[in-house]
């Protein structure tokens, strides 16, 4: 029975004397040659088809969708406040800030921007990463993926002041409840987000590949010693601690590395 899994030809020496299929030159015994599978024949190796090189893949850039959103509201702002005041635009301008709603889009592409530089610094045959990567089916995107021997890491990178602190309610009478705070800011959604994101992943390369979510506060008042928890799975750390994490040894070797990589850049394109 034929291996319906062999390559369609292979380079190989031949066992019997043939003729090139190409251009019908002689081909003695022992000879390399290139043997066509389903045809049974062959050819001189001066037709071997070259290797194709996969073509590279876009890493993406760290921070650019919420970069963009930033600018695209600071210009509206900038063409309304000009369009209504023609003459003193430019000086309400000058006098004023722009809204939170604003500035919360250029905080966040700071936060993002400064992991992303740390973690291309980090790059290396088993550790591939991908920024900005947009959720199919949804507005959201993914700020960062890191592909490691351990497996993907699923990172969410936030730029709040304020302690990171896991907080739980409830117990042996009422349901437990875990609340991510920073601060004084609740931030529990957030790791609802996460997990929405790492769900889309494990989607992509399936049970035997490990899926972790992070949230990594860039700027947050960590301790000195200690600080990083989990909560539902999600690992709430900072830059070097992540890093570290990221440089452990695992199962996936650099080409299983580079396989998951191009999986998820082929499923998840640039935001």
């Amino acid at each position: 029975m034929d291996d319906t899994t062999a390559p369609a030809e292979k380079r190989m020496r031949l066992r019997y004397p043939g003729r090139c299929r190409e251009c019908d030159i002689a081909l003695p015994a022992n000879s390399e040659a290139i043997y066509e599978r389903e045809a049974r024949t062959v050819r001189c190796l001066t037709h071997e088809q070259p290797k194709l090189e996969p073509t590279p893949v876009d890493v993406g850039t760290a921070g650019s969708s919420a970069r963009r959103e930033f600018e695209r509201r600071k210009a509206a702002r900038e063409q309304r406040i000009r369009t209504k005041h023609p003459k003193l635009g430019d000086l309400i301008l000058a006098l004023s800030d722009e809204p939170q709603s604003t500035t919360a889009w250029d905080t966040g592409a700071v936060g993002e921007e400064r992991l992303g530089r740390r973690l291309n610094e980090s790059e290396s045959e088993t550790c591939r990463v991908l920024h900005d990567r947009r959720m199919p089916g949804s507005r959201a995107n993914i700020d960062h993926l890191a592909v490691t021997p351990t497996g993907v890491y699923v990172i969410d990178a936030k730029r709040y002041r304020g302690r990171p602190q896991l907080r739980i309610e409830g117990g042996l009478l009422r349901p437990r409840v875990e609340r991510l705070i920073v601060g004084r800011r609740d931030c529990t959604k957030l790791v609802d987000g996460v997990l929405a994101q790492v769900q889309t992943v494990r989607s992509i390369v399936g049970e035997q590949v490990s899926v972790r979510g992070v949230l990594c506060f860039v700027d947050a008042d960590w301790p000195l010693i200690g600080g990083t928890f989990a909560t539902r799975d999600v690992e709430v750390l900072w830059s070097k601690r992540l890093l570290s994490n990221l440089a452990q040894a695992g199962a996936l070797d650099a080409e299983g590395v580079g396989r998951v990589h191009r999986e998820l850049s082929d499923a998840l394109r640039p935001a």
